[in-house]
């Protein structure tokens, strides 16, 4: 059962990393009204509001790879867990 969970947090991961890899930045479809005053925190530094006041998000290079390989590690580490007796 951790073998399985783990294989498939891993793949969901590195699934988000190659997906990322293509995305060059993504427009979420609601609008928002922007606040007043906006502190650079870690939350909102890679999202901005456009013209139409929508948020767009756009991942860093580094992000991709990053998660690409922690899923890799997480997909090599179930594999290596050892087996279930019984």
């Amino acid at each position: 059962m951790l073998r399985t969970f783990c294989f498939a947090v891993g793949i969901f991961i590195a699934l988000w990393g190659a997906t990322f890899l293509m995305v060059d930045q993504m427009t979420f479809a609601w609008k928002v009204e922007p606040m007043i005053e906006r502190d650079p925190s870690f939350r909102g530094f890679y999202v901005t509001l456009n013209e139409s006041k929508q948020r767009v998000f756009n991942p860093p290079q580094w992000l991709a790879f990053c998660l690409m390989s922690v899923g890799t590690v997480t997909m090599l580490y179930s594999v290596a867990l050892p087996k279930k007796q019984g």
